[in-house]
């Protein structure tokens, strides 16, 4: 019988405050931020100064996880990110351009890399343990789950594994997402994502980070069951995937007490999500995110976060809801993403 893994610690660098989920905060474009929280309270200041918003936002949003569990050093840290520190390849790019690719400063250079924020977050803390990042386009985080659950199951030693996902906006490699239809044509409030019937999303930024436990404490949040990622299905497929992942899970459709779903209001692939609303789920309570919080590679990060909470609460803000349906009890929630078709990612909790 294989170990359980439980979700002990959790924090979120999103669009939204943590504390006013029934009073979100609204925006009238295609792009917005993340709210920056007291970055001082994290990070030294002398440090502060060199480092993108990806970093910092890693950083800061890591040690609020750990602080939860008490957990100084972590035995292994996993991070997932979908295009790494954007604002430090453009500034490196620009001083290329700029400099005529002569006496180059190799800063940006090196903080540009994907791997940065894990390596940045490693020094913070000063851990000398298994860290690895994943750059998997809109499955980023789920790799990094993914193997954050197989280092747990596969050895005794590892008994806290820090995993998270962080994406940062920046000024123009952002803007290529609207070059190719990936963001709506006009501005829209976020607020009403799945009223505008038409192609493309809407994006912004975020850090969600998770302490992964084979040990079970009181402020456990939920159990993680498992997770499946696939490049690719075909639409019509997709309720046979999910049942086949439920079933190696030992649960069934009828069981669950809620789904969240990464519908994002472009009408080119939301039909995904429509498939499993109209059938597999028609009669449980169906929540959505990304209207909060926008769409980005690691944004199901979010969704992780919010469903632990939900599982802890017993509670589901009303601002998630897609349908009217109430659950009898919050004991399993599954979470389904997909982006531009690719990548489609399943991952199922339990409470505790």
């Amino acid at each position: 019988m294989k170990p359980k893994v439980y979700i002990n610690g959790i924090s979120s660098i999103s669009a939204q405050t943590t504390e006013k989920e029934e009073n979100p905060i609204s925006y009238h474009k295609n792009i917005f931020p993340a709210l920056s929280p007291n970055y001082k309270e994290f990070i030294k200041p002398m440090a502060l100064r060199r480092m993108s918003k990806a970093i910092k936002m890693g950083i800061s949003s890591s040690k609020v996880a750990l602080n939860e569990t008490n957990t100084e050093i972590p035995d292994a840290i996993i991070t997932g990110t979908g295009e790494g520190c954007k604002q430090d390849t453009e500034r490196f790019l620009e001083n290329l351009i700029d400099q005529q690719e002569e006496l180059l400063s190799p800063t940006s250079f090196i903080q540009s890399t994907h791997n940065t924020i894990g390596g940045q977050i490693a020094l913070n803390l000063g851990c000398k343990n298994y860290n690895v990042t994943y750059s998997q386009n809109s499955a980023s985080l789920e790799s990094a789950l993914l193997d954050a659950e197989l280092q747990l199951l596969e050895t005794s030693v590892k008994k806290s594994v820090l995993v998270g996902g962080v994406d940062e906006l920046s000024e123009n490699i952002t803007q290529f997402r609207a070059l190719d239809g990936q963001l709506k044509s006009v501005d829209i409030h976020n607020l009403d994502l799945w009223k505008e019937d038409s192609p493309g999303t809407i994006t912004s930024e975020g850090a969600h980070f998770f302490i992964l436990s084979t040990e079970k404490n009181n402020n456990s949040y939920a159990e993680f069951k498992g997770i499946s990622i696939k490049n690719s299905i075909q639409p019509e497929k997709i309720n046979a995937e999910v049942e086949i992942f439920l079933n190696k899970n030992n649960i069934n459709a009828a069981a669950i007490d809620a789904v969240l779903l990464g519908s994002n209001g472009d009408n080119r692939y939301d039909h995904y999500y429509k498939n499993l609303q109209q059938s597999l789920f028609k009669d449980i309570p169906q929540l959505g995110y990304k209207h909060l919080v926008g769409d980005y590679d690691t944004v199901s990060g979010f969704a992780l976060y919010s469903a632990c909470k939900i599982l802890k609460s017993g509670r589901i803000p009303s601002v998630l809801k897609l349908n009217t349906s109430t659950p009898k009890e919050l004991k399993s929630i599954l979470i389904y993403n997909q982006y531009l078709g690719r990548d489609h990612s399943l991952i199922l909790l339990s409470a505790v």
